[in-house]
């Protein structure tokens, strides 16, 4: 039975023969080019297949022979058989066949036809011995040498979505698995675009969410957020209704982690403009603003940058105000003194819209961002966002420019901000000043 080396070898024979053929012979054709071309084609991918074995290799418990592919010498992931009975791998052997033979690799017997048909009886024993052995199925070579979508990839898709309709162990390993192949698959995330694969990901939750196991719950959201970072997946999944309604759900309860790429997945699908108006109004802003208030740091963070998406769209400002975001990022940074930056610069692009003025100015924001201002441990680009904001509460809210005067009289804030800072922080400093009357040199 010839192994990896042996193909190899093989091949390269006969890349000799051609390439003598073509430099010497006097009867040079096309088709001896073509052969050549695709044997270099064949001996690439079975040279970039050989490094993806060694892991294998390394298995104190070794693979049985009969899973391994006789051309790549690879775990089989879409076994197929030959119209002589062996069974090869999808991606290799049609390779083999579509490129350079019309026999068997391993009999060298010429075939009665090139139909391959699934062998799912060897495919049901790999994902049974990898299973038992703590063996992650690796994932379709055709990925790897292409990087297309390939039948392995269909198969193993159908066969992950039965899983889903399953038992809970069944589903936890379905989920798991296309969390993982989401995520290191760009070319899987391609097969959700479809209302009706969806429908299938989302079985599991037919009795909602409060009902589904929590490591299932997270990992479903997880492969959610990765499918979501294929830009023809984020229209289609916001106006899926379940699908929103999932994720939404998924804000409200579960695991910090589950919380956390809940936010993040909003984050991505509101990467469209159209998505940032469809999200504002499914009551997501609620739910993103409570995770701000109670959530983990790490989820804190993936929904104040969630927001921060969202309100790039001006009607989702006051929506966000009133879930009392403003009083909720000063506790934040006043007292927790966490994501500074993160949550100025959300401060910054609200104060754009009158009822954030209000709210900062009803909830003791001026002597806090002046605070800042003379906080040297803060970064520059967090001063240029208080300076901002300040800019815009001293010309929309008169009752708050005394105040402001008075803080520069006693200290010189925004005096110091002009000589120094940023050349955006300068300019907003010298902004208020000039209205102020009050110039650097009588300090």
């Amino acid at each position: 039975m010839p192994n990896n080396e042996d193909q190899t070898f093989a091949l390269k024979d006969k890349l000799r023969e051609l390439v003598h053929t073509i430099v010497e012979g006097d009867d040079f054709n096309l088709h001896a080019a073509d052969e050549a071309i695709t044997a270099l084609s064949v001996l690439r991918d079975l040279k970039s297949s050989a490094s993806f074995s060694s892991k294998f290799d390394r298995l104190s418990v070794p693979v049985p022979s009969q899973f391994r592919c006789p051309i790549s010498g690879l775990i089989m992931t879409d076994p197929v058989i030959l119209a002589n009975g062996q069974t090869y791998d999808r991606p290799f052997i049609q390779k083999w066949l579509n490129e350079v033979h019309r026999d068997c690799p391993q009999t060298q017997h010429v075939l009665s036809h090139s139909i391959l048909s699934p062998n799912y009886l060897v495919q049901d024993m790999i994902s049974r011995w990898c299973k038992e052995h703590g063996v992650e199925l690796p994932m379709p070579v055709g990925d790897i040498v292409s990087g297309e979508p390939t039948e392995a990839h269909k198969y193993r898709l159908r066969s992950l979505l039965h899983k889903l309709s399953l038992s809970v162990l069944d589903q936890r390993e379905a989920a798991r698995e296309l969390r993982l192949l989401a995520k290191q698959m760009p070319p899987f995330r391609t097969f959700f675009g479809d209302s009706e694969v969806i429908k299938k990901l989302l079985s599991p939750l037919s009795q909602g969410v409060a009902c589904i196991d929590p490591e299932l719950h997270e990992d479903l959201i997880t492969a959610v957020l990765n499918l979501s970072i294929d830009d023809n997946n984020k229209r289609v999944f916001v106006e899926d209704e379940k699908l929103i309604t999932f994720i939404i759900d998924s804000l409200k309860s579960g695991t910090v982690q589950t919380r956390s790429n809940a936010a993040a997945a909003i984050f991505s699908l509101s990467a469209l403009d159209i998505n940032k108006q469809i999200i504002g109004k499914t009551g997501a802003i609620k739910y993103l603003v409570d995770l701000l208030e109670k959530g983990h740091p790490s989820s804190m963070k993936d929904a104040a940058s969630a927001l921060f998406n969202l309100c790039i769209a001006h009607e989702n400002k006051a929506r966000t105000v009133r879930e009392g975001v403003v009083q909720v990022i000063l506790s934040k940074i006043i007292v927790d003194r966490v994501l500074v930056d993160e949550f100025l610069a959300l401060l910054a692009l609200l104060s754009s819209h009158s009822k954030a003025v209000a709210a900062l100015g009803s909830h003791g924001a001026v002597p806090f961002f002046m605070d800042i201002l003379r906080d040297s441990s803060i970064s520059d680009r967090s001063k240029e966002n208080c300076v901002a904001i300040l800019y815009i509460i001293f010309f929309n809210d008169k009752t708050k420019r005394k105040e402001i005067r008075d803080d520069e009289v006693s200290n010189g804030t925004l005096a110091k901000l002009a000589e120094c800072g940023t050349s955006r922080a300068k300019r907003k400093a010298c902004g208020i000043l000039d209205r102020l009357k009050i110039s650097q040199s009588s300090r």
